[in-house]
């Protein structure tokens, strides 16, 4: 497909948003209830719903959806190489607007949040990229009484405060489920890694492009509602997640940094691990058992994982 890129001088005049789906009838139909809410007229942005071979009734909502909102620029695309990652490359080929935005399927997004992304890279127009607040919806049950903030990755929380701020040091990277960045600029980093095709595919993208421009933003009045449902609370997903993290996290070590990389963040998962343990202990002191231990187990998988040739999550 021909890329016909949108844009004026001096600013930027639409943006795309994204969502990459696999199997979410769930809570596909609020993603896209969501978009349609948005304070950005229509006219400034375009939908992707990009289906990653999913097998429910994602496409037939979709397509019932744009069939019911012809007032929406709204394109259904099926992507027939599983991973997350093929998905996201797809959506910025497809992309015919200078910004692309990703938001995961199981996500809800604020009503003014394509407006704010918009107006940021307007009036920053060096920036390259934005990651934004997630803040997670429980959407089933209580919030789990052994999550912690040492587990807020596992539900997909991202809050660094009230302040825009670029992403150095301890601010790590924008997480799939909310971030945004030039589209062209997505296209000259390579795009995601499809050798990661479930976990740190946002992480390798992020690394590729700072080495072009580490202006990358933290912004927090872009926000999302992740929703996190019983079944992504139960062990035995807990355990695949983090075993696929540890997993990917070699894989794409092994491509960016090589076999010393690769070395170092095993050392590094083998002192997280003891630091898991002993935070096992201190919360255990504290009548505080459960999160103990899933601080610990997070760490032991994730080493696990680390050291397996693979491990297929879906």
């Amino acid at each position: 497909m021909e890329n016909h890129q949108e844009g004026k001088v001096g600013g930027y005049e639409r943006i795309s948003v994204a969502i990459c789906t696999y199997n979410r009838d769930k809570f596909i139909r609020n993603a896209l209830e969501s978009l349609r809410k948005q304070t950005l007229p229509a006219s400034k942005f375009e939908i992707l719903v990009v289906d990653n071979m999913s097998t429910d009734k994602t496409a037939e909502i979709a397509k019932s959806f744009i069939s019911a909102h012809p007032e929406l620029d709204i394109r259904y695309v099926f992507e027939d190489r599983k991973g997350v990652s093929f998905a996201r490359n797809r959506a910025a080929q497809e992309a015919s607007t200078p910004i692309v935005t990703y938001i995961d399927d199981d996500a809800e997004a604020e009503p003014d949040y394509l407006e704010t992304i918009l107006d940021f890279m307007n009036s920053h127009p060096d920036a390259v990229g934005i990651g934004g607040k997630v803040i997670p919806k429980y959407s089933e049950s209580a919030e789990p009484k052994w999550i912690s903030r040492y587990l807020y990755g596992f539900v997909g929380k991202v809050d660094f405060g009230s302040k825009p701020r670029l992403y150095t040091g301890a601010m790590k990277y924008p997480l799939g489920c909310n971030m945004a960045y030039k589209t062209d600029v997505v296209k000259k980093a390579g795009g995601f890694n499809n050798r990661l095709t479930f976990r740190s595919d946002d992480k390798y993208l992020y690394h590729e492009i700072a080495k072009i421009s580490k202006i990358v933003w933290y912004l927090p009045t872009a926000v999302v509602h992740h929703n996190v449902d019983n079944h992504r609370l139960q062990l035995d997903y807990f355990k695949k997640l983090f075993l696929k993290t540890g997993n990917e996290e070699k894989v794409r070590l092994r491509h960016e940094q090589g076999w010393p990389g690769v070395v170092l963040k095993f050392l590094e998962y083998v002192c997280k691990t003891g630091a898991g343990l002993l935070l096992f202990g201190w919360y255990a002191l504290g009548g505080k058992a459960l999160k103990g231990k899933y601080i610990f187990l997070s760490q032991w998988f994730t080493l696990q994982g680390f050291l397996r040739r693979s491990v297929f999550v879906r």
